[in-house]
């Protein structure tokens, strides 16, 4: 099964050198699960073409320090290709932007959120069940870094879990097979306190310091469910690949 990363954005210049960009964060972490699976990489955000579908088997959609309202030239041809998988009926998942890409091409609406930064770890309650969802959790604990959310979710779309905080923070869309997540699984403890560090001028004190708690002595199997999520991804893939 091959699937194609579309790069929305890299991680800022100082941690892309030592933590290297987000499809190597996405491969190190679905490989181990899954060593069948292959990638490649699109960086749509710096110019590069849509794929076309029938190169790949499932499409992945990273985060992004962008907005899906910015108006750049290349966010259109990135929902585009979203509406073209789901006609075709080939597996998607949104990452954080992609969450958000993927929520606005179907027809919902994401703003900046006037609850602020989302940051450190967050717990999302689950609040409906799919059979990718295996093993089964009702709640799940993982890293964010966030201001944008999805705050009208497309219509016939399927609310999976989120929090006070980010109601829709993973859904499962009516056009899919596709679903989205806000949460990062991706980031791992170490590049999700470097960003954090970095972003402590933009972030208040008074939110970064308890969430950088959230991150500092947290391990895999315990504060966060990173490996669980990296679990039902590929599940999501090989159940829906055709």
């Amino acid at each position: 099964m091959h699937i194609r990363i579309l790069e929305t954005g890299a991680p800022p210049a100082p941690l892309d050198r030592e933590y290297s960009g987000y499809p190597a964060m996405f491969e190190r972490l679905l490989t181990p699960l899954a060593p069948a699976l292959t990638f490649s990489s699109t960086a749509i955000h710096q110019g590069g073409l849509a794929p076309a579908i029938d190169e790949f088997d499932g499409l992945l959609i990273t985060g992004s320090a962008a907005g899906v309202y910015d108006g750049h030239d290349w966010i259109a041809p990135a929902e585009e290709l979203v509406r073209q998988m789901a006609d075709a009926g080939k597996p998607q998942v949104g990452i954080c932007f992609g969450h958000q890409l993927m929520a606005q091409a179907f027809g919902g609406r994401v703003e900046k959120s006037d609850k602020g930064w989302g940051v450190g770890v967050h717990d999302y309650e689950i609040t409906s069940a799919a059979k990718w969802m295996d093993p089964a959790q009702g709640r799940i604990a993982c890293a964010v870094s966030h201001q944008d959310q999805v705050v009208a979710a497309p219509p016939g779309a399927r609310i999976l879990g989120g929090s006070e905080f980010c109601p829709n923070g993973m859904i499962d869309y009516a056009q899919g097979p596709a679903i989205s997540l806000q949460p990062h699984p991706e980031f791992s403890h170490d590049y999700a306190r470097a960003l954090l560090r970095l972003r402590r001028g933009r972030i208040p004190e008074a939110i970064a310091d308890p969430a950088m708690a959230t991150l500092t002595g947290a391990t895999l199997t315990g504060k966060s469910d990173r490996d669980l999520l990296a679990r039902w991804i590929v599940n999501f893939f090989q159940q829906n690949v055709r």
